[in-house]
């Protein structure tokens, strides 16, 4: 053979080398153990029956029918019915899809013979349920893979640099069906590595709802793995996944950090960026000119701006402006100068700060009548705050009611937004519920007590009031506790008023806090009295266990404590989920009638869930009977498309994590 045919035939084998490597590199992965498995551990199937049948055909039938790399289907009738769907990573040919759903489907039956179960590897992922799926919410898992993973020198940078690269797979990904709603990429930036990452929503979700399950992953992805050379969070409808080194077949973006274009300037385009140069410097001087004409108008503009606010403050708060520009006093809500109120916090001393949220600090206060208060200091050139602001003097200056906190009077001067409320002595119900030193303080009676008192508060605001409002923001912070311990409830700058007869409303902008959020909320944007109800059922829950919702996969016992409570209830043993020393103070037929009633407040379907005024009425009464809850979904609004300016979260319901690490 001639020495340019050897050389030729040499660069075609090792063209083909390219081509094969990346098969057999993929291929070698669906040997690999799988990523994570999660089944429920409540109900299962049993051994030789028809569901068991059903399920059997159901996943030998997903690799023979995937088609380009997604399957959906069902196999036999109710109630012995299965539904089954897999995915496989979009770069991927369809034998290595093939390979890797046969490996998942062997191993997804060794698992404890669950009726619903899902299993990730890294190529491709099978899930099967008894009931059908839904592709609107989001419960991300950690793999053990992410604890093997070291840290990087520049976690901030690097961080920054890794969501810069992800947010645009999202889009990329979310915003072209026709896409298999994948994308992977990379992106360099100067003196350090190449990050390489890959995003992929489930075949049949809408692109909506891909965005919104792509978003809750990335902030999970952040928060788990920001600081390490590589991270995947995986979840049913949607996967993330980045490292430092290649780890997908090919690639659809390729960034720089900061952004470039990758342009070479041309000797045309520098004369051109000179003479501009030249021009701009004559422009600059001439603006200032113009400037310093133009400040004294842009302080009259402010100085009108300023008005206008005031104006539109005083018009639903019946306080009177006189021509000056001055708030004066009245009966609804007194106007306190901004002279007075740092007298009374000693100049917003950081020895009188109370605490501090999204939209500003709260500091004690003594007024010159010696009435103590609290005074909350809103972001002074935040438009967020001044929303807040409106907010809270607009609702609750009309809003009376025992267990609604009281505003006494609020302030606007020099740029400061004061809101002064009624100070609670004894803080936030948070504090005696999660602190260990606090929490022997709360015995059942006074429990009970708080408990009503929020429901009690709710149903004013649902129901009762001039107004009809919903809360948004319902979390133990915000029921502020006084010095009989009676609950009150605060913090209302999220809140929205309802026409009389609506029944909801959808938002764009979804604020609220995980753990706390209704699932129609965190996922769609809808909200309704409904939605303030969840979060009741979940703090019911929380004062009753002692134990956050967000974060119970910690201990180890469930996903959440929704989980933990709906296991407990199923199995006969709701009194375990008693917090130890509440125990020895309660009544085991109240206790038990709370967490039921807590149960029903947080199912999945808002329209099941009780209004406040059942729920008061249950509370108060000991011959009404209570219907069974349905199972609540567990792992929803923990990580959510949320807005930052707030004071901050069912197709895995009942799922408990087999190879999963506690996150």
């Amino acid at each position: 053979m001639r020495p340019q045919t050897r050389k030729m035939v040499k660069n075609q084998l090792r063209a083909m080398g390219f081509l094969i490597m990346p098969f057999f590199m993929l291929s070698s992965l669906t040997d690999a153990n799988p990523l994570a498995i999660a089944y429920s551990n409540i109900n299962f199937y049993t051994p030789n029956s028809m569901f068991e049948r059903n399920l059997k055909v159901l996943l030998v039938s997903i690799s023979s029918n995937i088609s380009q790399g997604f399957y959906n289907s069902s196999v036999g009738d109710d109630p012995d019915r299965v539904y089954g769907r897999a995915l496989c990573r979009g770069d991927v040919n369809h034998t290595v899809c093939q390979s890797c759903l046969e490996n998942a489907r062997q191993e997804i039956l060794k698992e404890p013979k669950s009726e619903e179960a899902i299993i990730w590897y890294e190529l491709c992922q099978i899930q099967y349920s008894y009931r059908k799926f839904s592709t609107m919410v989001y419960a991300g898992q950690y793999p053990d893979w992410n604890n093997q993973q070291k840290h990087v020198s520049n976690p901030a940078r690097f961080s920054e640099v890794l969501m810069s690269l992800m947010n645009k797979l999202l889009i990329e990904a979310s915003s072209n069906s026709s896409k298999r709603l994948f994308a992977d990429g990379e992106i360099k930036f100067p003196k350090s590595e190449t990050i390489y990452g890959l995003v992929q929503c489930i075949g049949d979700i809408a692109t909506g709802e891909c965005n919104n399950c792509l978003t809750g992953a990335l902030g999970d992805l952040n928060a788990c793995c920001g600081a390490l050379q590589g991270g995947i969070v995986v979840s049913e409808n949607c996967n993330v996944r980045f490292q430092l080194s290649q780890f997908y077949n090919g690639s659809s973006l390729s960034l720089t950090y900061p952004a470039s274009s990758g342009r070479k300037w041309k000797t045309g385009m520098v004369l051109a960026v000179a003479g501009l140069s030249i021009f701009a410097l004559a422009v600059l001087i001439g603006s200032y000119v113009v400037y310093l004409r133009r400040k004294k108008g842009t302080q009259n503009d402010e100085e009108r701006s300023q008005l206008g606010l005031l104006r539109e403050l005083a018009r639903p708060t019946s306080v009177t402006l006189t021509n000056a520009g001055d708030l004066v006093s009245s009966e609804e809500l007194p106007f306190i100068h901004l002279d007075v109120i740092r007298a009374a916090t000693d100049e917003f001393s950081d020895s009188n700060k109370l605490g501090q949220g999204g939209f500003g600090t709260v500091y004690k206060g003594v007024l010159p009548n010696g009435v103590e208060v609290a005074v909350k200091r809103l972001s002074r050139k935040s438009w967020q705050g001044l929303e807040e602001f409106k907010n809270e003097i607009i609702l609750i200056a009309k809003l009376q009611h025992r267990n609604l906190v009281r505003l006494l009077g609020c302030g606007l001067d020099e740029e400061e937004k004061l809101l002064i409320y009624e100070f609670m002595p004894n803080n936030s119900l948070e504090i005696f519920i999660f602190d260990s030193k606090k929490r022997p303080q709360l015995e059942w009676k006074t429990c009970y007590n708080i408990i009503s008192g929020i429901a009690k508060g709710l149903l004013y605001l649902h129901e009762d009031s001039r107004l009809k409002v919903i809360h948004r923001d319902l979390k133990p912070s915000n029921v502020l506790l006084d010095e009989e311990m009676v609950a009150k409830i605060s913090d209302f700058g999220m809140a929205r008023i309802f026409c009389e007869n609506q029944k909801t409303a959808n938002t764009r902008r979804v604020v609220g806090t995980y753990g706390y959020m209704a699932p129609e909320y965190a996922m769609e944007g809808v909200f309704s009295v409904k939605s303030d109800v969840f979060s009741f059922g979940v703090i019911l829950l929380e004062i009753v266990s002692g134990q956050k919702n967000s974060g119970f996969y910690q201990t180890g016992r469930a996903q959440s404590l929704l989980a933990y409570a709906w296991q407990l209830w199923k199995e006969g043993k709701e009194l375990e989920l008693v917090e130890p020393l509440l125990m020895e103070s309660c009544t085991a037929s109240e206790v038990l009638k709370c967490i039921h009633i807590g149960l029903l407040c947080v199912q999945e379907d808002p329209a099941v869930r009780p209004t406040m005024s059942t729920v008061v009425a249950l509370m108060g009464s000991e011959s009404i009977s209570l219907p069974e809850p349905r199972q609540p979904p567990f792992s929803v609004g923990r990580t959510v498309p949320i807005d930052q300016s707030s004071l901050k979260d069912p197709s895995l319901c009942d799922m408990t994590a087999s190879s999963i690490s506690p996150r």
